[in-house]
């Protein structure tokens, strides 16, 4: 057993370890490391951050563009969608009894209600075989663009109007065609083009089967009811003296278009002003609700861009991971010329993980620069609202950061645990 120091040595050693101060790494200090971390191999920095960039830009452009779209997806909505009713003719519980429940005057009743603009009733007209489309009577031995299919479309004046079209030439037919059951009719611009009708100044006529219909409108577009681009729209009452009335299978419908915030009321009140003795006939369909159509269409965006830039910061953080360890491998002889001068193992991690952290912030705020441009530039160039949540803009380059020091932790574990003598010697 050894004897016990004297009192005396035991005094110097202790005036020994007050003379030496204990090493210390300031946050100035530690700041100025990592900045010279990264200006020391720039190029490699600005790789190494390539990742990050693109996963925080690619969340930013993500929250941003889906919360723009779904602004628009409102406004569209309220414009169209919202101020659309469509009522069906069920025939209530004898749908076989009746062809066609509504009423004459089916029109006037719907349009005296307050808040609709235009309503119209319409049918697909049941054809033969035989009665197709074309420019030429069946039978002819001249003319082009013989034996177009298309549907043809029984509709009050009504039903165009509220689709709301956009006519390249000519007109719709109004109430004195139907009144007085014309033989005219609207195509779409597509059909006008397959029957090579290029011009309505020498009021071309097209045949259904034998029987000619003057051409006095063409349709470019339609707000509403999309189908009508692909048929041939006739007046109500020529159809009815034509072919009848709608054939079982293919009841009448009606399309009303109401002014903003009417349609709900619209479509509860349109079965009793169609027919107050029996308004289980009729099924008004109300406009969808636009909370819902707003929420899938930014879900699906969400899961869809949100997936890829989650990917994007899984290979930025695996970037980060890889310069970082290759950097303490080849600055061993620095760690350990540190280490020897009094710096700790916990003194190394905090460097190493300033110097990743930093790396992601700076990643972080670039990225967040770019989706940033990216949401103004797309709305600029769609003539939207651009929308941003603040914090989005907030939080980007917090997540960029916590990527670079979740991806600097086993490295900075790894530098920690070089021995100085070792490190020395290399």
């Amino acid at each position: 057993m050894l004897p016990p120091r004297p009192r005396w040595a035991r005094r110097g050693r202790q005036a020994a370890e007050r003379s030496v101060e204990r090493s210390r790494l300031s946050p100035r200090d530690l700041l100025t490391e990592s900045v010279a971390g990264i200006l020391q191999r720039p190029a490699r920095s600005a790789l190494t951050m390539l990742g990050t960039v693109l996963g925080v830009g690619t969340f930013v452009a993500v929250l941003g563009l889906t919360a723009t779209a779904s602004s628009q997806i409102d406004t569209r909505f309220n414009a169209l969608s919202a101020t659309e009713v469509t009522v069906e003719d069920t025939g209530g519980d004898q749908p076989d009894l009746l062809s066609n429940a509504f009423p004459t005057d089916a029109d006037r009743r719907i349009e005296a209600l307050n808040g609709v603009r235009d309503a119209g009733v319409y049918w697909p007209v049941r054809l033969g075989p035989d009665e197709v489309v074309g420019t030429v009577p069946p039978g002819a031995t001249s003319g082009t663009a013989q034996g177009e299919r298309a549907q043809v479309i029984a509709a009050s004046p009504g039903v165009l109007a509220a689709a709301g079209p956009r006519l390249t030439q000519g007109r719709i037919f109004d109430a004195f065609h139907d009144r007085r059951a014309e033989s005219v009719a609207v195509i779409g611009s597509g059909l006008a083009g397959r029957l090579g009708i290029t011009t309505l100044e020498t009021a071309p006529a097209i045949f259904v089967g034998g029987h000619p219909f003057t051409v006095i409108g063409i349709v470019d577009d339609v707000q509403r009811k999309a189908d009508l681009l692909l048929s041939v729209v006739v007046p109500r009452t020529t159809a009815e003296r034509i072919w009848g009335g709608p054939e079982s299978g293919r009841r009448a419908a009606m399309l009303i278009s109401t002014d903003l915030g009417a349609a709900r009321q619209i479509a509860s009140e349109a079965a009793l002003a169609l027919d107050p003795a029996h308004p289980e006939f009729f099924k008004a369909v109300p406009p969808p609700d636009p909370r819902t159509l707003r929420g899938n269409v930014t879900s699906d965006l969400d899961q869809l861009f949100m997936l890829l830039a989650g990917i994007c910061l899984v290979i930025g953080a695996v970037g980060i991971a890889n310069t970082t360890l290759v950097a303490v491998l080849e600055r061993a002889g620095e760690i350990g010329l540190r280490r020897a001068l009094g710096a700790r193992g916990r003194h190394i991690t905090t460097q190493f993980l300033a110097e990743s952290g930093a790396l992601g912030a700076l990643g972080g705020v670039i990225g967040t620069s770019l989706g940033t441009v990216t949401v103004v530039a797309m709305a600029v160039i769609r003539d939207w609202t651009p929308v941003i949540a603040p914090v989005t803009v907030v939080a980007a380059p917090a997540i960029g950061l916590a990527t670079g020091v979740l991806a600097g932790l086993y490295p900075a574990w790894r530098a920690s645990r070089v021995q100085p003598a070792e490190a020395l010697r290399r």
